[in-house]
């Protein structure tokens, strides 16, 4: 073993340099990760360049024959994908070895297709629409998992619509509200990021610009090839030929320096762990052993001390939340980009958007577990809801009395009946009886009604069911999906 190695636990050794999420679990094993790893963005430039070549080939501008030679060399597996990233440092883009390689493997096949490979085009053609590739693949899963979120959200929310609990501001006891509509915040939150989700998936596009953005290239290269009757302006046909081959939305111009793409996708990823966060924030407050109205179906260990089960998942799911958005910040940076090609602003998008991709698909997927795993303790909430006897309905007290003494004497007296209730170490509605029965308001019984909690719940459980008739965006499977 080189010291440029190190033994991963199979027999084998990886390069010291191998990033297997060892520091990153919450998207180790999942679909995000294996969708946006190495060979999976190698297989979309390969894919990218195939789909070029069709275009071209339907268009008149390649012979059918070197379209198929291809589609035949492009197989990621067929590459030595890390002498491509060593190779790619010298010219700072993986496009540019993959593309002699990707000749090579042509000429072995059909020596007079290879003079058609990347025909026309420049590397951040190819490496946009890759990425684009990589996002569309990588969302699919993502969508899928947070449509297990929001059904399993949908189901806690309509079990627990009238489940009493407390309601907290600031920290702090407010008024009681119910579960289900807690529940049914979440998975609004989850709703409005599928709705990102899926619109910005359907207008991520296919890049074709050639070297400054004018296509220039590809018409030269037509002028030897036998015109196509209504063609039209070749740039333009070709444009919407190409999107039509990757499956990618057709773009209004070229985007090499216009990244509204990226910068959409990236704030997109950015309000899903957001939304994830929420749920999870408020997971990790109720799950507390203090409060314990909530729990994990399965939570973690700890190394040091054995009676701990831990929340795993919403904490993975508050990391990631706290992660992404500074992500979004360089995608959104990257819209500085000078000139007709950039140069720093559009690489520095190239980890970054692939770090929030698979944080965001990890996110869902543990969301999705989660949601499905979660273990509510209605007797916990109604316990504490009974913590300041009473007090957390003194908003009701306070509307109720103010009808019989004024708005300012309620007040007072429901002020004085909470200090005397605290000191004395007595139930409220004995404090605020003896002080209501002062002001000739002497009917206990109605007192001990006004402070239970139960009964003071508005409008929660006809807001959760209001929530509940929002579906989840139906996804169909795209075409390309199946290729």
């Amino acid at each position: 073993m080189t010291s440029a190695e190190v033994p991963d636990g199979s027999g084998t050794s990886l390069p010291s340099g191998a990033d297997v999420g060892l520091l990153s679990p919450v998207r180790v094993g999942s679909a995000a990760e294996s969708a946006t790893g190495d060979a999976a963005f190698l297989q979309a430039m390969l894919d990218a360049e195939a789909a070029l070549t069709r275009a071209q080939a339907a268009l008149g501008l390649a012979p059918s024959a070197a379209a198929d030679a291809v589609v035949a060399a492009a197989h990621a597996q067929a590459y030595d994908l890390p002498g491509i990233a060593v190779r790619a440092h010298s010219d700072g883009s993986p496009v540019i070895p993959l593309v002699a390689d990707l000749t090579a493997a042509v000429a072995a096949r059909h020596p007079a297709a290879a003079e058609y490979v990347h025909r026309g085009a420049t590397s951040q053609d190819i490496l946009d629409t890759a990425t684009m590739l990589v996002a569309r693949r990588t969302l699919g899963p993502v969508l899928d998992d947070l449509d297990r979120t929001a059904a399993a959200l949908a189901r806690l929310a309509t079990e627990h619509r009238a489940t009493p609990m407390p309601g907290r501001t600031l920290t702090q006891h407010a008024v009681p509200t119910t579960f289900g509509l807690k529940v049914a915040g979440w998975r609004s939150l989850v709703l409005d990021a599928q709705d990102r989700l899926h619109a910005v998936r359907e207008t991520l596009p296919a890049q074709l610009g050639g070297a400054a953005g004018t296509l220039a290239a590809f018409h030269a290269y037509a002028e030897s090839e036998v015109p196509v009757p209504g063609r039209g302006d070749v740039g333009l046909a070709l444009i919407a030929r190409y999107a039509e081959e990757t499956g990618l939305a057709q773009p209004v111009l070229p985007w090499h320096s216009l990244r509204t793409p990226v910068a959409d996708l990236g704030a997109a990823l950015a309000f899903t762990t957001g939304a994830l966060g929420k749920l999870a924030a408020d997971v990790l407050v109720l799950s507390r052993t203090e409060i314990g109205e909530v729990s994990e179906g399965s939570g973690g260990g700890s190394s040091a001390m054995p009676q701990k089960s831990n929340p795993v998942r919403a904490t993975l799911l508050a990391a990631t939340a706290r992660q992404v958005p500074a992500l979004a910040a360089v995608l959104l940076g990257a819209l500085v980009a000078e000139d007709e090609r950039p140069s720093g602003a559009w690489q520095a998008e190239w980890q970054t958007l692939r770090e929030a991709l698979r944080l965001t698909g990890g996110a869902a997927r543990e969301a999705g577990q989660l949601a499905e795993g979660l273990r509510v303790r209605p007797d916990r909430m109604r316990a504490d809801l009974d913590l300041t006897g009473g007090l957390i309905v003194s908003e009701r007290l306070n509307a109720v009395l103010a009808a019989a003494v004024g708005r300012a004497r309620a007040k007072q007296l429901i002020a004085r009946a909470a200090q005397r209730a605290t000191a004395e170490h007595i139930g409220l509605d004995q404090a605020l009886a003896e002080e209501a029965g002062r002001a000739g308001l002497s009917d206990e019984s109605q007192i001990r009604q006004l402070i239970d909690p139960v009964d003071y719940l508005g409008s929660a459980a006809a807001l959760t069911d209001q929530a509940l008739r929002r579906d989840a965006r139906s996804r169909p499977t795209a075409p390309w999906e199946n290729r």
